[in-house]
Formats: C-alpha cells, sequence, structure tokens
C-alpha cells in the first residue's frame, strides 16, 4: 500500500511537474508575445515621432524661407523705391538745369535780337534824316 501511495505521489509530483512545465513554456510564450507587440508599438511610436519632427522640420524650414523671401522682397521694394526717388531727384536736377540753359540763352537771342533791332532802328533812323537832307 506504501509503494502504491508512493508511486501515486511519483505520479502526481510528475504530472505536477508537467504541468509546471507546460505553465512555464505558455507563460514564456505569452511573455513573448507582449515583448514582440510592445516592441511593435514602440516601433511605431518611435516612426510617428521621427515623423513629426521631420514634418515639424519641414514647416520651420518653410517657414524660414518664407520669412527670407519676405525679406527680401522688402529689401528689393525698398531698393526699387530708393532708385526711383534718386531718379525723380536726377531728373528734377536735369530739368532745372535745362531750364536755366534754355532761359539764358533765350535772354542770349533776345539781346542779340534787341541788339540788331536797335541797329536797324538807328540805320532806319539814319536812313530817314539823310533822306530829310536830300529833301
Amino acid at each position: 500500500h506504501e509503494r502504491e501511495h508512493d508511486r501515486e505521489i511519483s505520479e502526481l509530483i510528475t504530472k505536477h511537474e508537467d504541468e509546471m512545465e507546460k505553465l512555464r513554456a505558455d507563460l514564456n510564450k505569452e511573455q513573448q508575445h507582449l515583448l514582440n507587440e510592445l516592441q511593435q508599438q514602440m516601433a511605431a511610436t518611435h516612426q510617428a515621432e521621427i515623423e513629426q519632427a521631420q514634418l515639424q522640420s519641414q514647416t520651420l524650414h518653410s517657414l524660414e524661407l518664407e520669412a527670407l523671401r519676405l525679406s527680401l522682397n522688402n529689401m528689393h521694394t525698398s531698393q526699387l523705391e530708393l532708385t526711383q526717388s534718386n531718379l525723380r531727384k536726377e531728373k528734377e536736377t536735369a530739368l532745372v538745369e535745362l531750364r536755366e540753359m534754355l532761359n539764358d540763352k533765350r535772354a542770349q537771342e533776345v539781346a542779340i535780337l534787341q541788339s540788331r533791332h536797335q541797329m536797324e532802328w538807328e540805320k532806319i533812323k539814319d536812313q530817314c534824316l539823310k533822306e530829310k537832307e536830300d529833301l
């Protein structure tokens, strides 16, 4: 009876060890499955973070480019306005100089015409006096 009891205990221990081994295997399998899932989630999260960082970097780069474009556009506009202002001043100066030159030339021509007029008047006056004397 005692041997029967020892054999049953031995079978129970073997059965218990088999069940424990099976439970360990199931536990290891479940643990590996959970580890794989966690790695996939971490990889997906990491990829999403990388994409988010790239998007932010691209957005920042685009904003910087737009700011530079606007700055360059403003500088170009300012330069054009300055150039227009300088050209306007040069044109006004040239017009003033031309007006002065034309006024001087006109004054010279008027003086020449007055001198001719005076000479012709003197000549006619002399002719008249001569004709009076001849008469």
